[in-house]
């Protein structure tokens, strides 16, 4: 076990992909040279060079296009949109051609895309900074839409989502970005959960608590506060697209079943939420 922060575990779950598979690529502003802004990407460009680790312009529309393209020549593009905010330019290539592609098709095109985006508040950021537009992802058919919350989910799941054949928003919790956790380097993607389960953080009997992303770590803290007071409260969170499907225990909640209150947290706008 090694540990990392969130951050980090994402650039180790990025350069393992690009290791296993030649055709994974990396491409959004400031990736490269950079390493990103918050640096998640460092070092992979001086490693892997600048035909797979790409700057490109600051044009989301053109980014996420041009995956697009490189998709359906076999590739796996891998795109950062540099802040939350900043990712509405391309919603008409994200929601009218890559979540649609499958479909149009009958089946016979796929689009392994990965869309990361830092998301939320929590780090005094200024506006198109600290937005949580996963809703608009969550409720669009042909996306599947994922929050690392912990180091070791951050590791797992970017693989995860680089391997699936399905278009992936995989949105990563910037206030979390330096918390640090113990990850399994060595561990396979196939050992990991998969994306149609919530992960238990915490088990209990009187209240649910069902969140993603960097409410995980917040309701995981009130839990064990309200243990003091002699309440169980169970904490279940990791897969967005749960929340657009309902809740529910064949949508991987399994605290329905056996708690006498549920409640469902995210870090939306409180009249805005999934």
């Amino acid at each position: 076990m090694t540990a990392l922060t969130l951050s980090k575990a994402i650039n180790a779950g990025l350069r393992k992909a690009m290791e296993n598979d030649p055709k994974v690529l990396i491409m959004g502003e400031d990736v490269g040279k950079l390493g990103g802004v918050f640096r998640v990407t460092d070092g992979l460009q001086k490693d892997f060079g600048e035909a797979r680790v790409i700057d490109t312009p600051l044009a989301e529309s053109a980014i996420v296009g041009t995956a697009i393209g490189l998709a359906l020549r076999g590739y796996r593009p891998v795109c950062e949109i540099q802040f939350d905010g900043f990712v509405y330019p391309a919603v008409d290539q994200i929601i009218s051609q890559l979540a649609k592609m499958r479909y149009r098709s009958l089946g016979k095109l796929s689009l392994p895309i990965v869309i990361r985006i830092p998301f939320g508040g929590g780090i005094g950021a200024v506006e198109h900074h600290s937005e949580s537009p996963e809703v608009i992802f969550a409720h669009t058919a042909g996306l599947r839409v994922v929050a690392c919350a912990d180091a070791a989910d951050a590791f797992a799941m970017i693989q995860q989502s680089i391997s699936s054949d399905d278009p992936v928003i995989f949105f990563e919790p910037k206030r979390r970005y330096w918390d640090k956790g113990e990850v399994d380097t060595a561990a396979g993607v196939t050992a990991a959960l998969p994306f149609d389960q919530a992960r238990v953080v915490l088990e209990g009997t009187d209240v649910s608590l069902l969140t993603y992303g960097p409410l995980v770590r917040t309701c995981l803290e009130s839990a064990l506060a309200a243990r003091e007071s002699g309440r169980s409260v169970e904490v279940e969170g990791r897969v967005i697209e749960q929340w657009a499907e309902g809740v529910a225990a064949e949508a991987g909640f399994t605290s329905v079943n056996h708690t006498v209150e549920l409640f469902g947290l995210c870090p939306d706008h409180s009249d805005a939420t999934v």
